[in-house]
């Protein structure tokens, strides 16, 4: 198999060693025709590639790591550009996991964790600080970024591309997709420890609720993926969600990233208690009469699937539909029991936000 590289603004060929081509070919096969002259395969991590490569192609697969290129998004961007609805694109990058995995560092007590720490902070935070991102790249070019797998997919996503597979290589994740749509153009993505979701609020109208950051970047992309992958768990989470952090596990488990919302209950958008805010995803599962009902009323930091301790999907729904025939009654003794009910339940640890 050959790849087009850059030299001077021209397009040169060069030839993949025999022990890549049998590495990687048997999962590329599964999805282009590598000889074919509508297929581009290169190896380059430069974003203005694709204003001078060959044209008419159907499908490119790229043998630069995603860890490598400077602007990733505009280089997905450039790719989608480049290919139309259902074309296939294919690409490889290297997960903070393999990374570590591949370090001796990590094997030597105390110089390894300082190491790898040192490293997060530079290669992992330092290129999402405004004020740090020209000192990274300027040392670095843009090489050896780290990257979680939920960022690197998520952006993808993001970039109009839909996942059909997976597979790891060598401590590489390669990942084969194909374009389904323009790319969303996401100039403001958030990276910080509190963020905000777009949710349903009272009468239908949009809001920003506030969280604590549990979840890597670009995660909110991969929703749909991860439920056709997994489905709900027992508690009407995604199952085996592979985007969450270590320390948001720690944080769902004792309900500390949802502290943020009382700020909504300030600005007089959410309740301390009340239906759940949602998506308008997660939404669209419901009822049409519950949907109606629930309009009615501020969205509440304490659901009623707290209280009743009913909380996979199903029974989302029926707590919800219980809460709203007691509140119609009597709000603020509603509101009340409910939110007595939640604190203990939380507090003796029977229901889990994770």
């Amino acid at each position: 198999m050959s790849y087009y590289t850059i030299a001077k603004g021209q397009w040169r060929v060069e030839r993949v060693s025999h022990y890549q081509v049998d590495e990687e070919n048997a999962f590329i096969s599964k999805y282009v025709d590598v000889t074919s002259d509508n297929t581009l395969v290169v190896k380059t991590t430069d974003v203005l590639a694709f204003d001078i490569s060959p044209p008419a192609i159907n499908a490119i697969v790229n043998l630069g790591k995603v860890n490598d290129i400077r602007y990733i998004n505009k280089f997905f961007e450039k790719v989608n550009a480049r290919l139309k609805n259902g074309d296939i694109f294919i690409g490889c990058f290297e997960t903070i996991t393999a990374r570590r995995e591949r370090l001796f560092f990590k094997k030597v007590p105390v110089l390894g964790t300082c190491y790898l720490g040192l490293e997060f902070v530079f290669a992992r935070v330092c290129p999402k600080v405004t004020g740090l991102q020209k000192v990274y790249f300027a040392i670095t070019k843009g090489k050896g970024r780290l990257l979680s797998k939920a960022e690197a997919l998520g952006r993808i996503v993001c970039c109009g591309f839909e996942i059909l597979e997976l597979q790891s290589i060598k401590g590489l994740t390669y990942f084969a997709v194909k374009k389904v749509k323009e790319p969303a153009y996401d100039m403001h993505p958030s990276y910080g420890p509190l963020f905000k979701m777009q949710r349903v609020g009272k009468d239908g109208k949009m809001i920003g609720v506030y969280k604590f950051r549990t979840m890597h970047p670009y995660s909110e992309y991969l929703q749909d993926y991860i439920l056709k992958q997994n489905g709900y768990s027992a508690i009407g989470k995604p199952a085996n969600d592979f985007r969450l952090t270590s320390w948001g596990r720690f944080m769902r488990r004792y309900w500390l990233d949802e502290l943020p919302q009382l700020i909504n209950v300030l600005k007089g958008e959410m309740s301390l208690v009340g239906v759940r805010p949602l998506s308008k995803r997660f939404l669209a599962e419901y009822p049409d009469d519950i949907k109606q009902r629930r309009q009615k009323y501020k969205p509440g930091c304490v659901p009623p699937y707290v209280a009743l301790l009913k909380q996979d999907v199903k029974q989302y729904i029926e707590s919800e539909n219980i809460y709203l025939t007691e509140k119609e009654k009597s709000p603020f003794t509603t509101d009340v029991k409910y939110l007595f009910k939640a604190l203990v339940n939380i507090l003796t640890n029977k229901i889990k936000s994770a």
